[in-house]
């Protein structure tokens, strides 16, 4: 376009020229070894314009002749540089696909036609069918080649790394990665690789200031960055804590800033202001945790904040909690736990009822054993209640690729993953109680009630306990022992309990609450008997 346009101006120019010369017309006169030439002025300027064209034109012919060799050879070189680009992309494609004899066709053409020197693919695509062929040596000498160019080093590199996570060499992968990330701190793979290597190492400060590295070269997002640098300064602060509490302090309160949520960080920081005494700031960083994400760590921690405190003070300590994270099965659990303590029983009963109403799982469930081992002592109601967190799910704990772990770690056994463990379920447990299709929560309805408890005088009549119809239950007898039945008048009637006998009535019948029993036969008289369950 820009050619046609200059084209355009210079015709306008020559021809604006030309008329302004027809416009003005003159003679010229030129004298030349005695000879004396004269014509017009605008013939004297065609046949110049003309003379610089035939100029041209025999330039053009003559250095057209004379660079013909260098354009021919140019020619067929640029002629055998695209069928060696069209072979190495048609390689690269059959690679891709799996296709190693197309692929090693492939290769072996574009050496032939481009220089490896030239063209560094040439040793990926060379690579590459190596790895598909399963001649993993050729395929490593062939990453070496690549890592000692510079225009390929960080290539080279990534199959080294892959190749030692491959045979399992992991102090020549974690070189690799640190290669990587030092030559270049921008890739993602060699920023994560390295930064989880002098994790594992417990190396917290090289991996934060690596990580400050990342963070100006944008590799990870600004969320992502600002967590896994809580995750370190909390590592860092657990090391410390016990030589250096008020280090281990401010690395989890910084952490704390960069994630709120961080409850490990939250822990530490509070543990610390107790080895200073100083209970009031050790409950403010834990109540600030509790409102962010509530769990057993943070309550057990809170409650038991002064080693002088009494039961009952920890039952307000508790109802603070409840006040922070009010309908929160956490905030339940802890006020259950702590009237169990003061045996207040009943308020125990009450929050434990209602958190498994909310969440049934397993420390419900036996929180609820051990309310009815110290208010009853029923061994019935006792193997109810452990039965039953037999079938409910775990509690959440720290997880981490399927391991379970009683602490916070900051990197995963498993993996070697940083900032991996999450507070929830185990997985398999939940996929457990699936599968059985058992529902816990179902234990609260089909329970009996508890007894009344005795009263020494006799009650109202409006409080005399309800008669219903039923037939006489006995206990299961083993079927070897069961005698021969009995007629329907022969067998003894059982007597309903007075209404003020000191004597508690038994909810489960003698026998465990699962039992449903067993029963006679009815009477051939059709006469039922009259007997006070409750």
């Amino acid at each position: 376009m820009i050619r046609i346009l200059v084209f355009a101006i210079l015709v306008l120019a020559l021809g604006f020229g030309f008329s302004w010369l027809a416009d003005r017309p003159g003679e010229l006169t030129l004298l030349w070894e005695g000879r004396i030439v004269e014509m017009s002025l605008l013939a004297a300027a065609g046949f110049t314009v003309a003379l610089v064209a035939a100029v041209l034109v025999c330039w053009w012919l003559l250095s057209g002749l004379w660079n013909s060799p260098h354009t021919i050879n140019r020619y067929f070189r640029a002629r055998k540089r695209d069928r060696g680009y069209q072979a190495l992309s048609t390689g690269l494609i059959a690679a891709g696909a799996g296709n190693s004899l197309l692929a090693a066709k492939m290769a072996a053409r574009s050496r032939g036609l481009i220089s490896a020197d030239q063209e560094p693919l040439i040793h990926l695509l060379e690579a590459q069918t190596a790895l598909i062929e399963g001649k993993h040596d050729d395929a490593r000498r062939k990453f070496e080649l690549m890592a000692d160019d510079p225009e390929t080093r960080e290539l080279g590199l990534r199959g080294l790394y892959l190749e030692a996570k491959r045979l399992g060499a992991d102090e020549a992968a974690r070189q690799y990665a640190e290669q990587a990330a030092e030559k270049a701190p921008y890739l993602p793979w060699a920023a994560q690789a390295a930064l989880d290597y002098r994790s594992q190492a417990g190396l917290w400060n090289d991996a934060i200031r690596l990580l400050d590295q990342q963070r100006v070269a944008h590799v990870f997002p600004k969320a992502e960055a600002e967590r896994k640098k809580a995750v370190l300064l909390t590592a860092r602060a657990a090391a410390a804590l016990e030589a250096d509490p008020k280090t281990a302090r401010q690395d989890a309160l910084a952490a704390l800033k960069l994630a709120p949520s961080l409850a490990p960080a939250a822990l530490i920081a509070a543990k610390s202001y107790f080895r200073e005494d100083n209970v009031r700031k050790a409950s403010s960083v834990l109540e600030q945790a509790w409102k962010q994400a509530p769990s057993s760590e943070i309550a057990t921690t809170y409650l038991r904040a002064r080693s002088g405190d009494s039961a009952l003070d920890r039952l307000k300590r508790a109802e603070r909690l409840e006040a922070l994270k009010p309908n929160n099965i956490e905030s339940l659990l802890a006020v259950a736990r702590a009237a169990l303590d003061t045996k207040d029983f009943s308020r125990a009963r009450q929050k434990a009822e209602a958190a498994a109403r909310m969440d049934a799982r397993e420390s419900v469930f036996l929180l609820l054993a051990d309310i009815e081992e110290a208010e009853t002592g029923d061994q019935g109601r006792i193997r109810h209640w452990l039965g039953q967190a037999l079938r409910a799910p775990r509690d959440p704990a720290w997880v981490a690729d399927g391991f379970v772990s009683e602490t916070w770690l900051p990197v995963s056994p498993v993996s070697g993953r940083l900032d991996a463990f999450e507070w929830k379920a185990p997985f398999h447990q939940i996929a457990a109680r699936i599968e059985d299709g058992t529902l816990a929560k179902d234990a609260l309805q089909t329970l009996p009630p508890l007894p009344e408890k005795p009263v020494s005088e006799p009650p109202k009549p409006a409080a005399v306990p309800a008669i219903i119809d039923a037939e006489p239950v006995v206990k299961p007898v083993p079927q070897a022992m069961k005698p021969a039945p009995r007629p329907a008048e022969a067998r003894p009637t059982p007597e309903p309990v007075a209404a003020n006998s000191s004597r508690a009535p038994d909810p489960f019948n003698g026998r465990p609450p699962d039992d449903p029993g067993v029963k006679f036969a009815e009477a051939d008289s059709g006469e039922k008997t009259r007997l006070r369950l409750f």
